[in-house]
């Protein structure tokens, strides 16, 4: 019998994840197919049931369900307990939905792993919305303990801060000042995202070896990424940490753990050209 997966957003037409998991499906010969789901906050018991009568046997959640969606399932583990943010749905033994976070690892296995004198660094967050807690943690996993955070509703931040005491806040208006301190610098909003708006300055006051990774993969280069690159720092966009977040979630379904290979990349990159 086919399996049936999918991706819950608004909006969600931009989605690469049905290419990754189908291109895995193939590849692993699992009879299943991968759909995206464009819904609203009604939606979301709808999509729980979807899961407890079988119809469905998993789904990643994005923005801006991340959060929301915690009050639907049964229970929330691991990373998904400790921030708050679920993007993978799936059923356990019991018969009970859980909520999983693979977007955690994701950042982890595709980037901070290979920061070197990680207990050193001085890490920016840019964005307190729905991936960033798990940014988060993701960062103080990876041994870096100077965390600090900053959104255009300061609001955001404190609210965050309740969650993670050690964060400290940079006020909005002061960020293109403040870049000059940090080392790793996160993007964690939608600023650059196809389409939309983008940061209202260059990032010209950066360290000579400052780390930039934004988290946004479509386009592969936004205008801030372009800008650092071209000024010889180090910039990652966020399209490993989508396939190593993919390639949790299909593990967790499927109980394999898909390869990352060069056909898949370039099948991905082509997409976003």
């Amino acid at each position: 019998m086919k399996k049936n997966f999918g991706i819950i957003g608004n909006p969600i037409k931009h989605s690469l994840s049905p290419i990754l998991h189908e291109y895995w499906f193939k590849k692993y010969n699992i009879n299943a197919q991968y759909s995206i789901i464009e819904a609203s906050e009604k939606d979301l018991p709808s999509i729980i049931e979807k899961i407890k009568d079988g119809s469905y046997s998993g789904f990643n959640v994005t923005l801006p369900f991340k959060q929301k969606i915690l009050n639907y399932v049964d229970k929330a583990i691991n990373d998904a307990e400790a921030t708050g943010s679920i993007n993978t749905l799936l059923l356990d033994s019991d018969k009970a939905v859980i909520g999983e976070n693979t977007d955690v690892y994701g950042l982890q296995a595709a980037y901070l792993k290979e920061i070197e004198n990680r207990s050193k660094k001085n890490a920016l967050i840019i964005g307190a919305g729905g991936v960033s807690p798990s940014v988060i943690l993701s960062i103080q996993k990876s041994g870096i303990s100077n965390i600090s955070i900053t959104n255009r509703t300061n609001e955001k931040c404190i609210f965050l801060k309740k969650k993670f005491k050690f964060l400290n806040i940079v006020l909005w208006e002061n960020l293109e000042q403040e870049i000059k301190n940090f080392d790793i610098i996160i993007n964690a909003t939608s600023l650059g995202l196809k389409n939309g708006e983008d940061f209202n300055f260059n990032f010209a006051n950066t360290k000579s070896k400052v780390i930039y990774i934004d988290t946004i993969y479509n386009p592969l280069e936004t205008k801030t990424y372009k800008y650092l690159r071209d000024e010889g720092k180090k910039v990652f966009n966020g399209l490993d940490m989508f396939i190593y977040q993919g390639q949790k979630s299909f593990y967790l379904w499927n109980k394999v753990n898909p390869e990352i290979d060069d056909k898949l990349i370039e099948l991905l990159n082509s997409r976003l050209k």
